[in-house]
């Protein structure tokens, strides 16, 4: 095997396993392979087929057993993946699980977790119940686990079968994905990511799943399994990536690519996960969170500082005084936890410099006066060296000129300045 300082070798495992539960009060009523008849014409091929046959190969197992002869299931982890009431409940009552259970080689397409989770919606189609993916710890109505499976085109949207969840440390948020041993892949891990950029670093997450799990499949392409995959050190992430783990390929693709250094950190427990920790590439200068904001802003054509000037009555001073009519509104949404899931609330504000004001973006961590809203700033200050990405500020709220709600695809609301100035570089008047 060839190793060289430009690829990773990563292991390969010499096989994997999916496990679906269906929770149900009695014993089923119709075969699995019954239920999978249904489906017929309602799921694209390969799947359907490929469902069929495993069903009748001793790669997959389809049993009935009561709730006591499975180990439990943690409530609270469920909860943290999205179970609402109705479905704890559900599980709480049954009986007995319909346990799905199959098994398949290394590479693409991923047999195991396409066929057992079309068994296990089949199965509980005909009961009016859920599915359980045990490796997620998720609960999916068997329409949504339906709609997972790939079209007939063979796609799929990553975010159906990768999940990203971080936590706060002293250093920021760590980011891993959860998903990608699914397909034999070690999770990913980020470190030190800026707390104001929860949903904008978990779609690069995302993104650079989507472009090492494409390496990884194509390493396992030769019909022998091969113990290791060489993955690239020097990983590319594109807008293009993320558009496509998320099934809008259209949406996005434009932006120039990033580059994220790959890095093994194996596991000392033989319990616990190796990753492959997701770093700036070598020669950033500064901490790692600087790069990550600077990664967002080039993916998602973050909104960028402007040293541009607002004249009396036109465009872009009637967008000012939107903004700065809002503003007591928004701080009370704010504050109210009124703000969309996962969004991030930005202000614009003006810094004083020889050749006029330089205005720059933050995102907003408090605002408990009025006058006085605490942030981190979103870019890099051309007037003042102290200003830098990630960096704390305090703003006075009587410097704003606008401000914005966003997420992982952009402005959700506001931007009343920046949309001015887009145009006035499109040409509009």
């Amino acid at each position: 095997m060839l190793i060289t300082d430009d690829f990773l070798p990563v292991p390969v495992p010499e096989s994997l396993d999916a496990t679906y539960l269906v929770p149900i009060t009695g014993l089923p009523k119709v075969s699995p392979k019954t239920a999978v008849d249904g489906l017929a014409g309602r799921l694209a091929e390969p799947v359907h087929g490929l469902a069929r046959q495993m069903l009748d190969s001793p790669l997959m197992t389809v049993d009935t057993r009561t709730v006591d002869e499975f180990p439990e299931l943690p409530p609270d982890l469920l909860t943290a993946f999205g179970a609402t009431e109705e479905q704890l409940a559900r599980l709480a009552a049954a009986t007995h699980l319909v346990v799905v259970q199959a098994e398949y080689r290394p590479g693409w397409p991923p047999a195991h977790e396409w066929a057992a989770r079309a068994v296990a919606a089949a199965v509980a189609e005909t009961v009016g119940g859920d599915v359980v993916d045990v490796f997620g710890l998720q609960f999916l109505d068997p329409a949504a686990a339906l709609r997972s499976l790939p079209d007939d085109q063979g796609r799929i949207r990553l975010v159906d079968w990768v999940l990203v969840p971080y936590s706060s440390d002293s250093d920021g948020l760590w980011f891993t994905t959860k998903g990608l041993r699914r397909f034999g892949l070690l999770e990913l891990q980020a470190q030190g990511v800026p707390d104001h950029l929860t949903r904008a670093w978990g779609a690069v997450m995302t993104g650079a799943a989507r472009r090492l799990l494409r390496d990884w499949t194509d390493g396992l392409a030769g019909d022998e399994v091969p113990a290791f995959v060489q993955l690239p050190v020097l990983a590319t992430v594109t807008g293009h990536d993320i558009a496509v783990a998320y099934g809008n390929p259209e949406q996005h693709g434009a932006t120039a690519p990033v580059l994220l250094r790959l890095e093994l950190d194996p596991a000392t427990d033989p319990d616990a996960d190796s990753f492959l920790s997701l770093n700036p590439p070598p020669g950033h200068p500064g901490p790692p969170g600087r790069y990550f904001a600077a990664a967002c802003a080039t993916l998602f054509n973050g909104i960028q500082p402007d040293v541009r000037y607002t004249r009396t009555g036109d465009a872009m001073s009637r967008a000012v005084e939107t903004a700065r009519a809002a503003l007591g509104d928004i701080r009370a949404r704010f504050l109210a936890g009124r703000l969309p899931e996962e969004s991030q609330l930005v202000v614009k504000y003006g810094l004083p410099g020889d050749d006029g004001p330089e205005y720059v973006w933050a995102g907003v961590t408090s605002w408990d006066t009025p006058e006085r809203i605490v942030g981190a700033s979103a870019s890099d200050a051309n007037t003042d060296p102290s200003v830098r990405i990630g960096s704390p500020v305090v703003v006075e709220a009587s410097d704003v000129v606008d401000w914005a709600v966003l997420d992982g695809t952009g402005v959700l609301e506001g931007g009343w300045t920046q949309a001015v100035l887009d145009a006035g570089e499109r040409g509009e008047d």
